[in-house]
C-alpha cells in the first residue's frame, strides 16, 4: 500500500479577536491550513512577554510561527500584511503570481495597512475609549473613515472584489469595515455594503471571524492603562 501523505505541521497563530487578528484567522480558514491558536491577551499585557517579543518585536499581534518555512525550517512572521503575503506566496492562493495582478493586490493591501486600519482604529479609540470627549479628534477620524469608505465604494462600483479576484486585500479590509459600521453606516455606500455581505456569506470568513470570539470581554480600567499608556522602554 502507498504511504499516506504526511500532514503539514500546524502553524502557530498568536492572536486576539480584533480586526488585525481576523485578517489571519480568515486566511487560514480559507486556505484550510492546520493551525494552533495561541491567544495573546492584549488587555492583560501578554504581548509584552519576552517569549512573544522574540516573535513580534513590535509587541503586537497577530504573529505566526510556521514550523515548515522556507527550506523546511521554522520561520516566525509578524505584522499582519507581511503574514498575509507570506501565506499567499507559500500556498499560491489568494495572492496572484502574475506581477500586474499582484501589484493590484499589494496596492489595496498597503492601502488598508497604512490607511483604513489606522484611521478606523483612531476613530474607534476616540469614540469608545478616550477618557476625554475630544470633539475634534472624533470628527477628524470619523470623517477620514467616511472618505476611505468612499474610496472603496468607488472602486467596487465596477468589480466584485478590490483587486480582481477575491484576495488577501479583501480579507485585510473586511473586519475593519465591519467594525467601523458601528459608527459609520453603509447606507451611502451600496457597492461597499454589497461587497461586505458577499464576503460575510463565505463559510471560511464566518469561521475566521468567530475564532476566539468568546475571549473578548468589556475593558477594565486596568486593561485600558495597559493598552493605551505605552511608551518606549
Amino acid at each position: 500500500m502507498p504511504a499516506k501523505p504526511k500532514k503539514s505541521p500546524a502553524i502557530e497563530l498568536y492572536y486576539w479577536p480584533t480586526p488585525n487578528g481576523h485578517k489571519i484567522s480568515i486566511l487560514l480558514e480559507e486556505l484550510k491550513l492546520p493551525y494552533i491558536l495561541r491567544s495573546v491577551n492584549i488587555g492583560k499585557g501578554e504581548q509584552f512577554a519576552p517569549a512573544f517579543l522574540k516573535i513580534s518585536p513590535n509587541n503586537r499581534m497577530p504573529a505566526i510561527i510556521d514550523p515548515k518555512g522556507p527550506g523546511g525550517k521554522p520561520i516566525s512572521v509578524f505584522e499582519s500584511g507581511a503574514i498575509l503575503q507570506y501565506l499567499g506566496r507559500k500556498t499560491g492562493k489568494f495572492y496572484p503570481k502574475d506581477e500586474r495582478q499582484r501589484v493590484a493586490v499589494d496596492e489595496w493591501l498597503f492601502w488598508q495597512v497604512g490607511g483604513l486600519g489606522p484611521m478606523a482604529g483612531q476613530a474607534n479609540h476616540f469614540l469608545n475609549y478616550s477618557k476625554e470627549d475630544l470633539v475634534y479628534a472624533k470628527k477628524r477620524y470619523t470623517d477620514e473613515v467616511h472618505r476611505l469608505f468612499g474610496v472603496m465604494n468607488t472602486r467596487l462600483k465596477s468589480r466584485k472584489y478590490l483587486a480582481g479576484a477575491y484576495s488577501i486585500a479583501d480579507m485585510a479590509c473586511l473586519s475593519w469595515v465591519k467594525s467601523s459600521t458601528r459608527f459609520q453606516p453603509l447606507d451611502e455606500f451600496p457597492p461597499l455594503a454589497a461587497w461586505m455581505e458577499r464576503l460575510l456569506a463565505r463559510k471560511a470568513v464566518q469561521r475566521g471571524m468567530a475564532v476566539g470570539a468568546e475571549l473578548r470581554k468589556p475593558m477594565t480600567d486596568a486593561e485600558h492603562k495597559i493598552l493605551f499608556g505605552q511608551r518606549a522602554k
